[in-house]
């Protein structure tokens, strides 16, 4: 993989550390609960709601998206992809694996209201965008980023496989 953007630097500001697909997220569902909470208090409820909930929901979401560095997780699966199930010989990290690894980390951020079977048909969807040249079928695809998926869910505050409960 030839990463253009070591830093992660948001494409406005330059800033390092940018996760802007985790702040819309955030953003996105934070405006529509400040909204539904709001409109207790009427029309301008909803508006001040809406922006609040953005704000407060961008930050948090951004703050997840933050918790997956894809600089280490891409050197991770770099590292291990031909000894995990399921590898075909003669298929590579870069054309082949990378994307699929990527949309697993990076699907645990984006979808980080649920579980990876309640995601997965928009997975399978993101990947028909996502996978470039790969040759992996949905199928191998879907069992290498259900690995990654399960790598950050593992590394997760309060998660019950690392937590024990």
């Amino acid at each position: 993989m030839n990463d253009n953007n070591p830093r992660n630097a948001d494409p406005i500001s330059g800033e390092s550390g940018a996760h802007p697909v985790g702040t819309g997220v955030g953003a996105a569902s934070g405006a529509a609960a400040g909204a539904a909470v709001g409109s207790v208090a009427g029309p301008i409820g909803t508006a001040v709601g809406a922006v609040v909930g953005a704000i407060a929901g961008g930050l948090a979401g951004k703050g997840v998206a933050e918790s997956v560095n894809p600089t280490v997780e891409d050197a991770y699966w770099r590292d291990n992809y031909v000894s995990r199930p399921g590898y075909t010989s003669g298929y590579t990290y870069d054309d082949d694996y990378a994307a699929a690894y990527r949309l697993g980390y990076e699907g645990r951020g984006r979808y980080q209201d649920g579980t990876y079977e309640a995601h997965e048909a928009e997975l399978k969807a993101d990947w028909e965008r996502v996978k470039g040249k790969s040759r992996l079928t949905w199928e191998q695809a879907k069992a290498a980023g259900r690995e990654a998926w399960d790598r950050i869910e593992r590394a997760m505050p309060g998660d019950a496989d690392r937590d024990g409960r």
